[in-house]
């Protein structure tokens, strides 16, 4: 499907703009300009002219299930014809190798051996997909909207009103009466300016009522708010403005994490700005997925099996990639 979507074009702006400011803080100058002289497809891991990114988002401290990366998609980008095909990965696949969704890969690999969680989720969305991935780029939520406060706050266009009576109150998970555990919620529809604090509240937001309090809609949020903060960093009044500027970096560098060697990043960013984000492809594997009803296989999760293989998902892959 051709995706004209503002909101998926800000993600990987988002994506390019946090590479931006981790990179000037953290790379010499000689790996920049090597980068800026050099044809990509000389620098850049590729297979069959293409370079595949993992872009990872992860909930952060003080957030439940902080650690699962529970936004999950795959930036294909083709060196030869400069379009992009997104892949969006549905969080609930179960990997019967390592018994566990893939949303959790990322934790348990941490857990067992720091700095390797970023390569074994890309070797579980190889097997996945059948394409290997090259990078991985991750995103802590919580700390991206600090980032936020830092150029004075976003506009969001909130689609739908909701409330939420449950939304859990950080240090009061265990007081008393129950009904102290929960601060309540109320967003209406129609443009809205946010502060961090309040963003934060509206993307975490899991038990609203109605169609606002599933996992889909919570995503579409967390994208518009990462479209908003791209729409703010742009203006003049963020862009020209050094404290701001400044301060941005300094709250980006400590939320992104990335396996992409240094010589490699201002490469990545040269091609990047090379593809046509209104030619972008998406597609997603979850028409190729089922949930079985017997669940006593998969621990009594929820979960996403192949309708037939994961042979026929690679073959899906190959086909919608452009």
């Amino acid at each position: 499907m051709r995706a004209k979507l503002p909101i998926i074009n800000a993600f990987i702006a988002a994506v390019i703009a946090s590479l931006f400011s981790w990179y000037y803080q953290n790379i010499k100058a000689q790996n920049y300009a090597r980068g800026l002289i050099s044809s990509p497809s000389e620098l850049v891991s590729q297979s069959y002219n293409r370079t595949n990114i993992a872009l990872l988002g992860i909930g952060g401290a003080g957030h439940e299930g902080g650690e699962l990366t529970d936004s999950i998609m795959i930036a294909s980008l083709n060196h030869k014809t400069h379009l992009v095909t997104l892949l969006s990965i549905p969080r609930d696949i179960w990997l019967t190798s390592s018994k566990s969704k893939i949303n959790s890969i990322y934790y348990y690999a941490e857990k067992r051996s720091p700095g390797s969680g970023l390569v074994s989720i890309q070797e579980s969305l190889n097997s996945v997909t059948g394409i290997p991935i090259h990078y991985s780029v991750l995103i802590d939520f919580s700390g991206f909207i600090k980032a936020i406060d830092a150029i004075g706050g976003i506009t969001i266009n909130v689609e739908n009103s909701f409330d939420d009576y449950k939304y859990p109150i950080p240090g009061k998970e265990n007081a008393e009466p129950e009904s102290a555990r929960y601060e309540h919620l109320h967003f209406d529809a129609g443009i809205q300016k946010m502060d961090g604090v309040t963003a934060l509240k509206f993307v975490r937001s899991r038990h609203a009522i109605g169609d606002e309090g599933t996992d889909f809609a919570r995503s579409a949020r967390q994208q518009k708010v990462i479209y908003g903060f791209i729409t703010s960093f742009l203006s003049p009044d963020s862009i020209f403005n050094v404290e701001r500027v400044s301060a941005l970096k300094n709250s980006i560098s400590q939320s992104v994490q990335t396996n992409i060697p240094d010589a490699h990043v201002t490469a990545l960013i040269k091609l990047g700005l090379s593809i046509d984000f209104e030619k972008i492809s998406t597609f997603s594997i979850e028409s190729q997925l089922y949930n079985p009803k017997n669940l006593a296989p998969y621990a009594g999760a929820w979960v996403l099996m192949p309708k037939n293989s994961w042979e026929d998902i690679h073959s899906y892959v190959q086909a919608n990639l452009k």
